[in-house]
């Protein structure tokens, strides 16, 4: 990611500017004032306002496209580094205090919505540090500066506008609304669209804050899983032992079999239970997020709840893990191999090729999702090789 501050002169940086002010005089204000926004709140959100120069990700008018670095993201370059034991034990720490600290307001909270206290205080630690975490950045700047020139222009449109609407009807000081540097709004890094359809006062003061708050904050996130459809006294899943002759392209959230049928396999809980309990007939989903390089697990529909949060295996299961830790839990038993030594791009030319032979991966983005996890394995199995379902840097180049 680039940020153009020496990447233009003074005197063309200065015209983008001021393109800057006529596409807010003739774009956002007209826009914005159909949404509802008066003439005020526009005022007092846009009087003096300027482009950041120095967020990442930006694409100024005239400017070159930057040549894509190297990623080694965690989801295909060691997902250990996701699951880093000192940060998850110091907040286990944290929110096992924050919980009981706030154990009457998660009850009714709890109540309400369905949500378990420890997922609450898991994604509340995970997205802000429980509060601790500096929100730096105005919001209104900051998505301005996004929607007119940012790489995702289109994307950050909506939620300029949605930004000024918070202003005119939740009566959230212009000062208070900070966001971190693509726009998250508050301590449950919530964007702007989904903050008007989702965020809650309940601490009954008149205002959703979600920046101090910590009642307002909790409940906006269990309101935000019930309305995307979490499934109230349901785990979101199990570490399990994976039999060598059950073939990790089983995952996914497509495949998903009652939970006595993956009892049959030979799946048992890494603790030697049964998987099934008093409830065969519930539906699972295999989630192997490193195929046989990492642990295995038994998910249910709300692992996958949880990913509407964060679109990513590991960020459900991190969620779900520091929620078990937080209520008393010992850590992952498996462990993580090093499956390091590719970029991203590589990756994408594995997922093209693929693609080219009418396979589905997913979206050919270089991440090593469920699908392309599943294709890798199928692929395998179809070579004659032992399935991982997950790829080395020989395995990239000898899929064709």
């Amino acid at each position: 990611m680039l940020a153009f501050a020496g990447a233009a002169s003074a005197q063309s940086q200065g015209a983008v500017e001021a393109s800057f002010q006529q596409w807010l005089a003739a774009k956002v204000v007209p826009d914005a004032k159909k949404a509802g926004v008066s003439q005020g709140t526009l005022n007092a959100a846009l009087a003096g306002l300027t482009l950041d120069w120095k967020l990442p990700d930006l694409a100024p008018p005239g400017a070159p496209k930057g040549r894509e670095e190297p990623q080694r993201q965690a989801e295909f370059s060691g997902p250990a580094r996701y699951f880093n034991e000192a940060k998850l034990a110091g907040l286990t720490t944290a929110g096992r205090a924050r919980t009981q600290q706030w154990s009457k307001t998660l009850a009714a909270i709890e109540k309400r919505y369905g949500v378990p206290a420890s997922i609450l205080v898991a994604i509340w630690g995970r997205e802000s540090g429980y509060g601790a975490a500096k929100i730096p950045y105005p919001a209104i700047r900051t998505l301005a500066t996004e929607a007119f020139m940012g790489a995702r222009k289109a994307s950050f449109y909506p939620e300029l506008i949605a930004a000024l609407q918070i202003l005119e009807g939740d009566h959230i000081p212009l000062s208070e609304m900070r966001s971190s540097w693509a726009g998250a709004l508050g301590q449950p890094q919530f964007m702007p669209t989904k903050y008007l359809t989702t965020a809650v006062d309940f601490d009954g003061d008149g205002r959703r804050d979600i920046w101090e708050s910590v009642p307002d904050v909790l409940a906006s996130i269990a309101n935000y899983l019930k309305q995307n459809g979490w499934e109230p006294g349901v785990g979101w899943g199990v570490e399990v032992v994976l039999p060598a002759g059950v073939a990790c392209s089983l995952e996914g959230p497509d495949q998903g079999k009652p939970l006595a049928q993956w009892e049959a396999m030979g799946i048992r809980t890494v603790d030697g239970k049964p998987l099934a309990g008093r409830n065969g007939k519930r539906i699972g989903h295999l989630m192997m997020p490193a195929g046989r390089h990492g642990p295995a697990f038994i998910v249910s529909k709300n692992f996958y709840i949880l990913k509407t949060y964060n679109n990513s295996d590991l960020y459900a299961l991190f969620i779900g893990h520091l929620g078990d830790r937080i209520r008393g839990g010992g850590a992952i038993r498996g462990t993580w191999d090093d499956v390091g030594g590719f970029k991203r791009s590589d990756v994408r030319a594995m997922q093209e090729r693929l693609t080219a032979r009418g396979v589905d991966v997913g979206n050919v983005d270089g991440l090593v999702g469920y699908k392309t996890r599943i294709a890798i394995g199928e692929w395998q199995q179809a070579n004659g090789r032992a399935d991982t379902c997950f790829p080395d840097a020989a395995l990239l180049k000898a899929i064709r």
